[in-house]
């Protein structure tokens, strides 16, 4: 839970400055997508290294921002490099 609370509160920092329609929407929209991230990788357990296991739920997760969107790389950018340091955390600190 922890890790999807911090990737989801780094997500709404970053996108604090930008301008959206609906902000409040958009952001609360990020911050339940990468808690979700966050809360999932831990609990996912497939015959990859953590890492690619992070990476590939993470991209999977964003996906559907990104298709409605149409912002493809920030997206699923920052989905795959926060699932990349999630799998990572998991690998090194869950039992």
């Amino acid at each position: 839970m922890l890790c999807g609370l911090v990737f989801g509160a780094l997500s709404v920092a970053m996108m604090l400055p930008l301008e959206f329609p609906d902000k409040r929407a958009a952001l609360l929209g990020a911050f339940i997508n990468r808690f979700a991230i966050g809360l999932l990788i831990p609990l996912v357990h497939l015959p990859l290294s953590p890492l690619l296991t992070g990476v590939a739920l993470a991209i999977l997760l964003s996906l559907p921002d990104a298709i409605i969107t149409k912002a493809f790389a920030p997206i699923i950018g920052v989905g795959a490099a926060g699932g990349l340091v999630i799998g990572w955390v998991v690998s090194h600190f869950a039992g």
